[in-house]
């Protein structure tokens, strides 16, 4: 729901097209006009303003827009009449169109999310999604596949040479797969972030939401960084962005942080260069990968979901690949 979107297309407008821009780095002090500018935001708008992660406000806007369209809703005001019918409603629908029951599950929660919102707002009574069935999710199972440890040590390998991209790509590669980073958050290191603690390099990692968290650094993953830094000549740079691109035919610049379309070039790149057809690999992948490997290897999963920055151990199951392992079918133990 992005307040800068014509409710024509679906997405409510704030009623001063989203938070203004003031002047107030100048100034410092609001006009009068300027504060009644602010207090007349929709608690609607107000709650889609909050969400600091691009990746959590596309995903809602697409899922309450879909909401919306169903519903009819062309202003902010109409989400205080919705009951747990129009919900449930909803639900059919989407079960109705064949979606997959963890499609189904997401798209109800951020609707669920903007509810929360208003009753702690005290905009509404209730949240109509609560007690609303949703669709059971066969297994914790997801989509994005793990792949084994000798197509990792190929990966790890495949950028050759002494270049600067080798160097630099081989340093990425070891990040996702020893460290489990998403690609957004790889792309938010700078070279400060590297810092010691008790004695041990770490990762200093922002995460959804803003959410902090420290990660040891592998010893092959710092040599290879340090690598990088030496040959690239920005380690001396503590706001300097970590990765950078090699080239950038667009700004003209390769001062500006490498993005994340650029990790997922570079990680299907060496994907193919080794013989990687799974579908699916990407970026994600790697995560999946390590926390897979992390599991094998006798890792608390408790230990895991805290390294993979996940709000609930839930979503860390999803990520668990252990019972794929087709070397430990039954299928193998069979003698005749």
């Amino acid at each position: 729901m992005d307040p800068r979107v014509s409710a024509s297309k679906g997405v409510p407008r704030a009623s001063a097209g989203g938070l203004p821009q003031f002047r107030t780095l100048n100034r410092g002090l609001l006009t009068s006009a300027e504060f009644s500018r602010l207090r007349d935001v929709p608690p609607e708008t107000e709650w889609f303003l909050n969400i600091e992660s691009p990746g959590t406000r596309r995903i809602y806007k697409t899922d309450l827009r879909d909401f919306m369209r169903f519903t009819g809703i062309t202003e902010p005001a109409e989400f205080r009449i919705i009951t747990r019918a129009h919900v449930i409603a909803f639900r059919d629908e989407l079960q109705r169109r064949g979606l997959q029951g963890a499609t189904i599950r997401r798209k109800l929660a951020a609707v669920s999310s903007l509810y929360e919102y208003l009753c702690n707002r005290n905009t509404v009574a209730n949240n109509p999604v609560k007690g609303v069935s949703r669709p059971k999710v066969d297994s914790y199972e997801g989509k994005t596949p793990a792949v084994s440890d000798a197509q990792v040590r190929r990966l790890l390998a495949a950028p050759e040479g002494p270049t600067l991209k080798a160097v630099r790509d081989r340093a990425i590669l070891s990040i996702l797969f020893y460290h489990a980073l998403r690609r957004e958050e790889l792309c938010r290191l700078s070279v400060k972030d590297i810092h010691e603690r008790r004695g041990v390099k770490h990762l200093r990692i922002y995460g959804k939401g803003e959410k902090l968290r420290y990660v040891p650094l592998h010893p092959g993953s710092l040599d290879r960084i340090n690598e990088y830094l030496e040959m690239a000549g920005h380690g001396a740079l503590p706001s300097a962005p970590l990765f950078k691109p090699i080239r950038n035919n667009r700004r003209g610049t390769t001062d500006t942080a490498l993005t994340p379309d650029g990790v997922y070039q570079v990680i299907k790149f060496y994907g193919k260069k080794v013989g990687i057809s799974v579908d699916r690999f990407g970026p994600h992948a790697a995560r999946a990968t390590a926390a897979t490997n992390a599991l094998d290897q006798g890792a608390d999963i408790a230990k895991v979901q805290e390294w993979l920055g996940h709000a609930n151990v839930s979503t860390t199951r999803v990520y668990d690949h252990r019972k794929m392992r087709p070397e430990d079918s039954p299928v193998f133990k069979v003698s005749y």
